[in-house]
Formats: structure tokens, sequence, C-alpha cells
């Protein structure tokens, strides 16, 4: 009588890995977009269209304001609130993300980490891309040039994305079930609003409040997306070394929230 022999399965590369967890986030992004606009009235448009209706009319109530260094108050606007949008719809809906996905998580290859990050993946194509048109639009009517150091914007907005990454990840993992916390997310990101830097360059601030204020990382970012796009911005306030340890730790803390949210967690 021959012996069965058995043959281990065979370990995936690290290339393979990723491009399941790629098809994952991608299945999480599309369903999402299902559930949160539907194929009716518009559908899928909505997701640039809420950002650009939000960030012009912002926009256009900062209009009469003015600005030193030759900027115009409207591209000054679009750059700011837009992504500030960004940062408030990724952390916003972190919370109860779980609650909201719970069958997904039936499934084997699908994690919470999966969620979070196709959530904000999806915030950020739809506020980007409402920023992108936005900006075309004040080239064309003259408010700005086209962006003085685009590899800079680019930097800040990856910047900013990867603070409101982190920071929803700390939001996702650590709220689940503690309801006093989930209802303390709104109000924090209504209360960054003037601790962002959205609305004005740290320069214009006070030296003895800016040092304090240069503690959050969110100036950081916005300041590095203003000199990508104004001529007369600079980067005198930035840390770029403060930015990267700030971020990482904050990344640390996100992951080890997503790891002990896994024993709370009661699927039926």
């Amino acid at each position: 009588m021959s012996e069965l022999s058995l043959t281990p399965p065979r370990r995936l590369s690290l290339y393979e890995c990723l491009a399941i967890q790629m098809r994952v986030i991608g299945a999480v992004i599309m369903r999402e977009l299902h559930t949160r606009y539907g194929r009716d009235n518009i559908g899928y448009l909505w997701l640039i269209a809420e950002p650009m209706m939000l960030g012009t009319i912002i926009s256009l109530l900062h209009s009469g304001q003015g600005h030193g260094g030759g900027i115009n108050p409207v591209a000054f606007t679009v750059t700011g609130y837009c992504n500030f949008i960004m940062f408030r719809g990724i952390v916003n809906r972190s919370e109860g993300s779980i609650h909201a996905n719970m069958p997904l998580l039936h499934h084997r290859m699908v994690t919470v980490l999966d969620i979070t990050i196709g959530r904000a993946i999806l915030e950020v194509l739809g506020t980007n891309t409402a920023f992108l048109i936005l900006m075309t639009f004040c080239i064309m009517f003259g408010y700005v040039d086209f962006p003085e150091r685009p590899l800079y914007l680019a930097a800040g907005i990856g910047y900013l994305f990867w603070v409101s990454l982190a920071l929803s990840l700390i939001i996702t993992g650590g709220t689940h079930d503690r309801s006093f916390w989930e209802r303390m997310v709104h109000p924090f990101t209504y209360f960054m609003i003037p601790l962002s830097g959205a609305f004005y360059m740290v320069g214009w601030i006070s030296e003895k409040y800016r040092y304090y204020l240069m503690f959050n990382p969110m100036p950081h970012a916005f300041e590095i997306i203003r000199y990508g796009v104004f001529p007369s911005a600079t980067l005198d306030y930035v840390d770029f070394g403060y930015l990267n340890w700030v971020c990482a730790i904050l990344t640390l803390f996100g992951l080890l929230a997503m790891r002990s949210v896994k024993s709370r967690l009661h699927l039926s």
C-alpha cells in the first residue's frame, strides 16, 4: 500500500501578496462607491461633485479677503479647503466603518485594515479630483498661474493623506464599541479647522503661538502644499524630519489599534 504524500502549500511571494491585497482593497472601494452613492441621479459623480460644491462655496465666501505676496484669495482658499475636506472625510468616515462593513469581515481575505485603507483612498480620489478641477478653473480665470513647484504640491498632499490615514487607523481601532469616543470624532475635525493651517499661512501667526502650533503636523503639510502652488510661499517653518517622525509614530499607533480591535470583533 503506497503512502499518501502530502505536498505543503506553496508560499506566496511578496509581489503576489501585494497583488491580492490591492484586489481586495479595490473590491472594498467599489462596494463603498455603490453603497454610498448608488446609481441613481448622478451616481458615482457625487464623489467629485460634493467636495467641488463645498470648495466653490467656501472659496467664493473668502473672495473679498486680501492676502499678502500677491496670492489670490480664491486660489488660496481652494488650495486649503479642498485638501482639508480630504482630511475631514477620511477621519469622519473612519468612525463606525467597522459596523458599516461588518459583513465583509466574514470573508477571510478582508480585514479591518483593508476597509479603512479603501475608504481613505476613495476620499482622496474624490477630493483631489475636485481640487484639480477647481484649480484648473482658477488658472483659466487668472486667479493663479500653473503650480510653481508641482512635486512639492504632490508631496504636501501626500503628507496630509498620511496624517489623515494614520489618524483614521487609530480612530477605527480605538473607537469600536466605545460610543463616547465615537461621538468625539466629528467635534475633533471641527476643532482642527483653526489648528490645521488650511485658511492661513504659518508666517501670519504670532511667534509665541506659532511655536505651539507647529507641534501639529497638519500646518507643515499645508505649508508644503502652498509652497508647491504659489511662487511667494516659502518652507521657512516646515520641518520635514519632525513631520516624518510624527506620521510614522501615528501610523505605528494606528497599526497597533488595528491589531487590538480584532479581539473585540464579534462576528455572528
